[in-house]
Parts: structure tokens; C-alpha cells; sequence
């Protein structure tokens, strides 16, 4: 654990990729087989569920420190982070633990099944028997919350340099459902395991958003055109007359999708596609409002799947008669998943071609582009006809080309205290539209992106100044600012006040040129459904 904690020490104090890349290779060389293992695990975002809620740890926290919950709250809200915070307000220990970080996270497991005086006993001995650092690190791992700017990419490099195995082997090796309890350093990083690899997905290959006008790509007959759909990216693999679906979140979500059965008998085994999970009622793509019905539901009933089935939109093959076939130029992949869908097409089957599209000239492709929602796609992907499939993102041959996001005008109406580096200002905001009819305005999205650090200091100064009212962390302001909010897509809704519930929303621009009478009402909004 002590040796843990200084990694986290270091981590968490550089903004520098190479310091970070350093850091993680000497632990990696130095630590214990099984410590890596669970290294790895955290960083990867396979954590052990949390055995104790954060109301629980907060009143014991202020308990501990003898101040009042309410001076703890209004110091976490200042801090932002609760392991932080925990941190700072328990007096100091110049203490340190002996125990490896494998035997902290084997307790902490076994915590999840004792009962509250138990678990409060385990916090309390340790908060107060580790150092600052190894306290903090201690919190994050009973709370899940572990981010500290270290992305699995930049992990996995690290590892490469600690192992001398290439970094796309690990990706691979990283991928699927391993158990950090239960498996080896041996097994997971180590050793060759046949056996692992019938259900392991191939890392995906994604895409950056295109910087300037497609012209500056080239001659667009060395481009391949598809749109963007919006559902849940994944991979299906067909390996031993076995179904496999993966997210791209490296969740295994094969019992979610039972439709995709039906690919075991008609797909080949050794083949693995990838493509898009999109809702299909009535025949017909629906919104991503209609996939989230699925998601997270454990039992997929009859009356669900009637109601909203889904399908597999293709657009790339990753293996072909069990063979590798990323290296392939993605132009013969095609050719591949083409020939397979035409062999397949049926209305039994759910598998449909994300059709490839080529064009004369950019203007083609920007007229294809401007017609994306009527087609309910998000844009078009713009893929390199010669390009191979590769791991995690990449600059030059894939890009993603979004139509421009729904806008709308609306007024701030509250404000929250954000976290991290900004954690001491307002910076997480609510907005409201017009009610016409009742002359009020009615909260529709929150958003925290999308200004300067100039003015989020500027408008954090005007809320100070203009609170109506407080509710813990939140604080209702007098109505005056209107901004204009940006968001991807647009759905009726009976979860939100306002009746609409709207895509990754954010912050385009500060409208100082507009008074709150000119901001759009709820009728304006809801015209945007398409």
C-alpha cells in the first residue's frame, strides 16, 4: 500500500505525460505480482463494488474529526472530493501500513457482507492509523472514485516499457472480463492462454472529430463515407458456436441483446463484427432515448423486446474464418462483411450494412452530411480507403464529420460548485425555457462546459452576488443571464419537468446580447423533436 500510495503521489502531482509514464514502469517493475494485478484493475476501471455508501463515510468522517456535518458538507463541497476531504479533516498520522495494497482491497471486499458497526470500526482504525496520502488513496478505493489523469492507454504503455510487450498485445490481453480477485499477473499479462481468447474482443479503433473542412483530407476518391450512427458501439463475435457481445466499455452484454442469438446459427464461427447496437421499433431506427429502455434492465422481457428490438448496423469485420484481418486495408474488409451480409440477408437475422458511400466531390459529401437527421444518424464517418483497423484512437485515417448540434437559448435559473480544479467556483449550471402559458421559466438541462476560465470566474463572482436561495451544494439565481445551449439530440421525455429530454447539452456561447424575455420558450424546444 505504501508503495501504492507514492505512485498515486507522484501521479496525481504532474500534468506531464512522460513523468506519469515513468512513474507507472518503475512500480510496474518493482511491485508484487498480485499488486499489479489489482494496479492494473484500478486503473482500468475494474473496481470492487463499494462496500460502504458516502452518507455513511461522510457522518463517520465528522464524527471522527468531532466537527459538525454541516461544517464537513460545506468543506467537501470546497474540496470537491471526498476522499480529499476525508484527507484533510482527520488529524494527522505520521503512521504508515505495512499491508500490500492486494491484502487492503481483499478486506474491503470481504467488508461488503459486514454490518455497519463493522465497517464503521474497519474505517475508522484505518483513517486513523494511515499517513495523509495513504489515508486519501484508502478513501478512493472504498469509494470507486479513482481518477487521477491516468487514461488505460497511458497505463498500458507504462506496462509495455515494464514488460517489453507491445502495446497492442496488451490492449488485447486487457480486454474482456477478467477478475482482478482471482487471476494471476502470470495468467492475465504473462502467459499465452488459449482459452481466453473464444470470447476477447479485438481494442476498438476510434475515431477524432474532424479539425478543418474535409478538403484539407485529400482527393475524396481515397475516402469511404458512412453515417454516424447513435447507439451502443460493440463488437459481435461468433467463435465455437458461441455468442459474444462486447461494449465498447469492455462489458460483456451478450444477455441483453437475446435477439442476436439468431446469428449463431447462420454467422461462421471466427468471425468477429463490428458495428453499431441501434433500436429498431416499428421497423424503423429509433432514438437513443428508446435504447436506453434496454440498458441496464436485467430481465429482457417478451413485452420489452416487442416493444423495442434492436438490430446489429455494421461496418467493419475485425476477423474473417478465425484469421486477424485488422491489417487488411479496410476497402477489402468490406468486400468481406458485404459478401457475408448479402449471404445472410434476411428479415430472421438482425444484421444490418452500415452502407459505405462514395462521392465525386466534398460538396456530394457535405450535402450527404447535411441530410444526417433525416436519416437519424449523428453525421457521416470518413474512413481511408487503405486504412487498417487500429487501436484506440487515431489521427488521419478515420474521422468523425458531425452535423452541427440543436441549439436553443435559455436562462440560468441555478448553480452548483464544480469539482477538481474547480471546485471553488460555480461551474455546474441549470437552464430554463418559457412557459408561455404559465409566464414562468422550466428547467429543461444542466450544463458545465463550454467557457472560458475567464468566464466562469466572471459568472461564479455574479452568482455569489445574486443567490435567491440555497439548497445544500445548489443555489437558486436571480434570473438575467441567458446562454445558448448546444445538444445532440432531442426526445420527449415523462422523467423531466419540462417534458423533453435533450443529448449531451452544453454551453455554445454567452448570449450578453440578450435580455431573459428573448430567450426561447418550451414550444420552441419541443418543435426540434424530430
Amino acid at each position: 500500500m505504501k508503495r501504492f500510495a507514492e505512485l498515486i503521489r507522484t501521479l496525481d502531482s504532474t500534468n506531464k505525460t512522460t513523468l506519469k509514464v515513468e512513474a507507472l514502469t518503475g512500480y510496474f517493475r518493482e511491485a508484487t505480482p498480485k499488486d499489479k494485478v489489482w494496479t492494473i484493475a484500478i486503473l482500468s476501471h475494474r473496481r470492487p463494488p463499494r462496500p460502504v455508501n458516502t452518507t455513511l463515510m461522510r457522518e463517520w468522517a465528522s464524527e471522527l474529526a468531532n466537527i459538525p456535518l454541516w461544517l464537513f458538507e460545506e468543506s467537501y463541497h470546497i474540496v470537491g472530493d471526498l476522499a480529499e476531504t476525508i484527507a484533510l479533516i482527520i488529524p494527522a498520522s505520521e503512521d504508515s501500513s505495512e499491508k500490500s495494497l492486494n491484502q487492503f482491497l481483499d478486506e474491503i471486499i470481504e467488508l461488503k457482507a459486514k454490518s455497519e458497526e463493522k465497517k464503521k470500526e474497519y474505517l475508522v482504525e484505518n483513517w486513523q492509523n494511515l499517513n495523509y496520502y495513504e489515508r486519501f488513496v484508502f478513501t478512493k478505493l472504498i469509494t470507486g472514485s479513482f481518477r487521477i489523469g491516468v487514461s488505460q492507454k497511458l497505463m498500458t504503455r507504462a506496462l509495455s516499457k515494464a514488460t517489453e510487450i507491445d502495446e497492442d498485445i496488451l490492449a488485447y490481453k486487457l480486454m474482456g472480463n477478467w477478475d482482478p480477485a482471482s487471476i494471476s499477473f502470470e495468467k492475465l499479462i504473462l502467459q499465452e492462454n488459449e482459452e481466453d481468447y473464444l470470447s476477447k474482443p479485438y481494442p476498438f479503433y476510434l475515431a477524432y472529430a474532424i479539425e478543418d473542412e474535409p478538403e484539407e483530407l485529400g482527393d475524396v476518391s481515397d475516402w469511404s463515407a458512412e453515417h454516424k450512427w447513435d447507439g451502443i458501439r460493440s463488437q459481435v463475435i461468433i467463435r465455437n458456436d458461441e455468442l459474444f457481445v462486447w461494449s465498447r466499455g469492455e462489458e460483456l452484454v451478450t444477455d441483453k441483446y437475446p435477439e442476436f442469438q439468431a446469428f449463431v446459427e447462420s454467422v461462421p464461427n471466427g468471425t468477429v463484427i463490428d458495428g453499431e447496437i441501434l433500436p429498431f421499433p416499428k421497423g424503423e431506427i429509433g432514438t437513443f432515448k428508446d435504447l436506453q429502455t434496454r440498458i441496464g434492465r436485467k430481465n429482457i422481457t417478451k413485452k420489452l423486446l416487442a416493444k423495442t428490438p434492436v438490430i446489429l448496423k455494421a461496418y467493419d469485420i475485425l476477423e474473417w474464418e478465425g484469421e486477424d484481418i485488422r491489417n487488411r486495408a479496410f476497402q477489402d474488409r468490406r468486400q468481406i462483411l458485404e459478401q457475408l451480409y448479402d449471404d445472410l440477408k434476411t428479415e430472421e437475422i438482425p444484421l444490418h450494412l452500415s452502407h459505405s458511400i462514395r462521392f465525386e466531390n466534398w460538396e456530394e459529401a457535405a450535402k450527404e452530411r447535411g441530410n444526417s437527421r433525416e436519416v437519424k444518424s449523428e453525421g457521416l464517418m470518413l474512413k481511408r480507403l487503405d486504412s487498417p483497423y487500429l487501436v484506440g484512437r487515431k489521427k488521419g485515417d478515420w474521422w468523425k464529420w458531425k452535423v452541427d448540434p440543436l441549439t436553443i437559448d435559455a436562462v440560468l435559473t441555478y448553480a452548483m460548485r464544480g469539482h477538481g480544479r474547480r471546485s471553488n467556483l460555480f461551474t455546474d449550471y441549470t437552464f430554463g425555457l418559457w412557459d408561455e402559458e404559465k409566464e414562468e421559466l422550466v428547467t429543461f438541462a444542466k450544463a458545465y462546459s463550454g467557457l472560458t476560465d475567464k468566464e466562469f470566474r466572471k459568472l461564479d463572482a455574479w452568482i455569489k452576488k445574486n443567490t435567491l436561495e440555497r439548497f445544500g451544494p445548489v443555489r437558486s439565481v436571480t434570473p438575467h443571464h441567458v446562454f445558448e445551449i448546444a445538444f445532440e439530440g432531442i426526445a420527449e421525455s415523462k422523467r423531466h419537468k419540462s417534458g423533453v429530454a435533450t443529448r449531451f447539452p452544453r454551453i455554445m456561447r454567452w448570449r450578453t446580447d440578450k435580455k431573459i424575455d428573448e430567450a426561447n420558450t418550451l414550444d420552441d424546444l419541443k418543435a426540434l423533436i424530430p
